[in-house]
């Protein structure tokens, strides 16, 4: 049976990293989550305190420090910039609002997609992202892109938030998402946006499973004609 490659794509909290690393488990694939790299890259930038001006020494930082994932004994997702563990350091506010800027340099996206690339070069890989169909896998035999309304998608961010112990306001939340949808749908370099041969679905009151069985039922449909 050959295997294919999977992009889902969608704005934040679209729940597309949850169901992305579900049905990746499930099919036996690998789970590439290009957010946590675009976070990563942010990261570094903050504790160097360099800015959209500085993009050499962003792009310095980036290859001198390679981003990578692991696992956990329970199958979450880890993620490391060199040696160092940042899986909750990069899920903080400060790296949350500051992820635009820096996703909309184009030397840092080139960088990170080259990256991308290479590693979903052999297939058997569920990649999610903002323009994974569009741009870094528009070869991909299935392409998902994931909606939900601005309220929806800032409970569940508030509610991951809670669980990982980081405070925050809920009005708070749903301005900065609002924003966050704005800035990667209008920016000059591959904004936020569905592929044409997307499949388009909108997961506003739809489960994680609901969501999961939809797109794994498409994936089967595609693996078993290969």
């Amino acid at each position: 049976m050959k295997s294919i490659t999977i992009a889902i794509d969608g704005p934040a909290s679209s729940g597309k990293s949850t169901v992305a690393k579900i049905i990746a488990k499930n099919l036996g694939y690998t789970y590439l989550d290009t957010g946590a790299m675009y976070r990563s890259a942010t990261y570094l930038a903050l504790q160097h305190q360099l800015n959209a001006e500085q993009v050499p020494e962003i792009l310095e930082l980036i290859r001198a420090n390679p981003i990578s994932f692991g696992q956990t004994a329970d199958g979450s997702q880890t993620v490391f910039i060199g040696d160092q563990d940042v899986s909750l350091a990069i899920r903080q506010n400060a790296v949350t609002n500051n992820v635009s800027w820096l996703s909309a340099i184009p030397e840092i996206r080139e960088e990170l997609v080259a990256q991308q690339r290479r590693i979903a070069k052999d297939g058997a890989i569920v990649m999610d992202g903002r323009d994974i169909g569009t741009v870094v896998l528009p070869d991909a035999e299935l392409k998902i892109f994931l909606l939900a309304s601005v309220e929806e998608r800032a409970k569940r961010r508030f509610k991951e938030n809670q669980e990982k112990g980081i405070a925050v306001d809920f009005e708070r939340l749903k301005q900065e998402i609002e924003e966050r949808d704005y800035k990667d749908s209008h920016r000059a370099v591959s904004p936020l946006k569905a592929a044409s041969d997307a499949i388009v679905f909108d997961t506003t009151g739809i489960s994680i499973a609901g969501v999961v069985d939809f797109i794994q039922e498409k994936a089967e449909k595609i693996i078993d004609r290969k």
